[in-house]
């Protein structure tokens, strides 16, 4: 049997790292789509995977600390003629 403390949740902590971080390089750069945030990402701090920045934006939005707009593109790509491309910005 488990008992759990007074004013002690269990679980996971909300914090990391790389949100913070994925903050940090939105503050500095302004709107970004994903691939523009983890480009940054590696180039201050080194190889991660891109599926944690993914994971950590959609994360943030979660939160309510980050904004998605997606904007559609049109053209001829290999998958079809649209493609959508995902906007993060900080909420306000």
């Amino acid at each position: 049997m488990v008992i759990e403390k007074k004013g002690k949740k269990r679980g996971r902590p909300v914090g990391s790292r790389i949100r913070d971080e994925i903050l940090v390089i939105l503050l500095k750069k302004g709107p970004l789509c994903g691939y523009e945030v983890y480009k940054e990402y590696v180039k201050r701090n080194g190889p991660v995977n891109i599926r944690s920045i993914y994971y950590n934006l959609k994360k943030g939005v979660e939160l309510g600390l980050l904004e998605c707009k997606e904007n559609i593109k049109k053209g001829s790509f290999s998958w079809g003629d649209t493609a959508k491309i995902k906007i993060y910005s900080i909420k306000k």
